[in-house]
């Protein structure tokens, strides 16, 4: 089939470049020159595992191609996927601007019949509007359906969550919209859910607000453990050993980052004030993971005393490992607040370091690895969980440090091994 998919972001590139891989022809749109330039050269402008193989693969074999023009996917395209942005205004509701902007377009393009799917992450009834737009700058009068096609993907496996998804949801009341997305869909082997669009949107939010629930409980969990003595990771053991609860995402720690979950759950707080609902629950998870930040900056002080002339090693700055995304990231929150207090910051991240430069225009020093990290540090922080920190050789780090503190922000070391090292350690919710 041939597709247009309009913005090439983590959402849109992904998704045009496994779709290509699928036998497609793929044009991936972007307003963006420079990003585009690169990717013409099979460079991919952020960190996600796999992506940058697969787009110069698919660049090479002719099915994937990149452009700043709108116009070029609208026309050589059936299917065309809206992947842009939809950022935050101050109040939380979700930005809709980029969408109408490409709605229109696209309208003003079609010459002939064409599907267009919502990929973005959008509130309820967005669909209506990308219609009710489309209608009112459809020059040509041709026909349309608008469908909504939710993505479920995770930074750092996102090339695995597209080919190798848990569902499928489709928003549509059209046949032939069905039966078109239908048979784009048919190779992969996963349940697909066909409801109607306002429905589709609703899962999307509904189930990044239920994750980010999840997080925020063990995290309360976690502030309970410390203070009658219990271990949060062997009472999520023993809930997620429940079939109906699950051990994912019962992760304690310093909070949920991103481009999603705290936009997702900002917008959906809003939307429900604005049909009319509290929703309390959102607003103490939304609480609660703010609130993690500010625990653990109390740990380091608690730990240090006095912040002031400390040198403090961070290790970890994306929100998650294996991406170079630092949106949301609980590091930019955690180091801020400790410059102000006046310690001396060195931190070490294996990809995200040339995004943390462009957005902490500060006195904070990168190192090459988390040794020259650890050297004569005062404590060394973990705030986000590498497998490369995992993996560190503990009793080398001890020696490089001036005080052996460990404050880990996602408990990824075992306090009695930490302890019979030698070190003084502190992990989130562990007795």
């Amino acid at each position: 089939m041939k597709i247009g998919i309009i913005g090439s972001g983590y959402v849109g590139l992904v998704t045009g470049a496994c779709f290509a891989d699928l036998g497609n022809e793929v044009i991936c749109v972007d307003s963006d020159r420079r990003k585009i330039e690169l990717l013409k050269k099979g460079i991919v402008p952020f960190y996600e595992p796999g992506l940058e193989e697969l787009v110069k693969h698919n660049l090479k074999e002719k099915r994937l191609s990149f452009t700043t023009q709108i116009k070029t996917a609208v026309r050589d395209s059936l299917i065309i996927f809206i992947a842009v942005g939809t950022p935050s205004k101050p109040d939380g509701e979700a930005d809709l601007t980029f969408v109408e902007n490409v709605s229109r377009e696209i309208a003003k393009n079609m010459r002939s019949y064409r599907l267009i799917v919502e990929k973005s992450t959008v509130p309820v009834e967005t669909g209506k509007w990308i219609e009710h737009t489309i209608k009112i700058y459809n020059r040509y009068k041709v026909k349309f359906d608008v469908a909504s096609n939710p993505e479920f993907l995770r930074e750092g496996s996102a090339i695995q969550d597209f080919l190798h998804p848990d569902r499928i949801v489709i928003g549509t009341e059209s046949k032939r919209a069905k039966e078109i997305l239908s048979e784009l869909y048919k190779p992969f082997k996963a349940p697909i859910l066909f409801t109607n669009i306002t429905s589709a949107e609703l899962i999307k939010h509904a189930s990044n607000s239920f994750l980010a629930t999840k997080i925020s409980f063990i995290n309360a969990l976690a502030n309970i453990c410390e203070k009658v003595g219990a271990d949060v990771l062997k009472v999520a053991e023993g809930m997620g050993l429940d079939k109906r609860i699950g051990r994912a995402f019962l992760e304690a720690g310093i909070g949920y980052g991103g481009s999603c979950f705290p936009k997702d759950v900002d917008a959906f707080i809003h939307l429900s004030e604005k049909l009319g609902y509290e929703f309390e629950l959102l607003k103490a998870v939304r609480k609660i993971n703010e609130n993690q930040r500010k625990i653990f900056l109390k740990k380091i002080k608690d730990a240090l005393w006095i912040v002031k002339g400390k040198k403090i090693g961070v290790l970890g700055l994306s929100f998650k490992p294996n991406t170079d995304d630092i949106r949301n990231a609980p590091s930019l929150e955690i180091i801020s607040a400790l410059l102000k207090e006046g310690a001396d910051i060195h931190c070490f991240d294996p990809q995200a370091i040339p995004k943390a430069k462009e957005v902490l225009k500060t006195k904070v020093r990168y190192a090459k690895d988390p040794y020259k990290v650890a050297r004569n540090a005062d404590c060394l922080v973990i705030v986000t969980e590498w497998n490369e920190f995992k993996e560190l050789d503990l009793l080398r780090i001890k020696k490089l440090m001036r005080q052996p503190v460990i404050i880990d922000g996602r408990n990824i070391y075992e306090p009695e091994e930490l302890k019979r090292l030698g070190f003084r350690y502190i992990g989130m919710g562990r007795g």
